[in-house]
């Protein structure tokens, strides 16, 4: 046998023989009779929980508290027009099925095509050029500089006819 391996066979046989060296229980078996002399003890009942009436929010389809106001001073001098109106006939892109509130300027990129503005929103970020749709909005980007995105929405004036809103999609820095 190996030096290692006797010096192991030693150090788990002095192991063992520390484990059996008394069967002296006696403090435990003082300890066990004198709580069964206490009987069992009182348990307090468990609290009796009140239902709540459930929550609906009911102001999803109102104004976001963060998005500046519209004053209505202004909203009621502008006025549609009805030469502005959204194409029906136009393919939808896939970014128009979203809220141009959620989008954020992450960077832009350029190469010999031209000018591209990178948004975040809609689960990814997204490479967008002029011309470009995006928002419930028909909003259609119409300038990229390496600060913010130019968007124009066609939105109803409320009177029948359509107006052009100007929107501006600042580029979020540290992001």
């Amino acid at each position: 046998m190996s030096p290692a391996h006797c010096f192991s066979v030693v150090v788990l046989l002095s192991a063992l023989s520390g484990c059996g060296a008394g069967d002296d229980y006696t403090d435990l078996d003082a300890y066990m009779n004198e709580m069964r002399l206490h009987g069992p003890g009182r348990i307090e009942p468990t609290p009796v929980f009140r239902s709540y009436p459930a929550f609906t929010y009911n102001a999803a389809n109102l104004r976001s508290p963060f998005s500046p106001q519209i004053s209505t001073d202004l909203a009621a001098q502008r006025r549609g027009s009805r030469n502005v109106k959204p194409d029906p006939g136009r393919v939808r892109q896939y970014l128009e099925g979203f809220n141009i509130e959620q989008f954020e300027m992450v960077g832009t990129l350029s190469n010999a095509t031209g000018s591209y503005a990178l948004l975040r929103g809609a689960g990814g970020v997204h490479r967008l050029k002029i011309g470009d749709y995006l928002g419930r909005n028909d909003g259609r980007i119409v300038a990229i500089s390496g600060s913010q995105v130019d968007v124009v929405e066609i939105v109803p004036d409320g009177q029948g006819a359509w107006l052009e809103r100007p929107r501006t999609i600042s580029l979020k820095e540290h992001s």
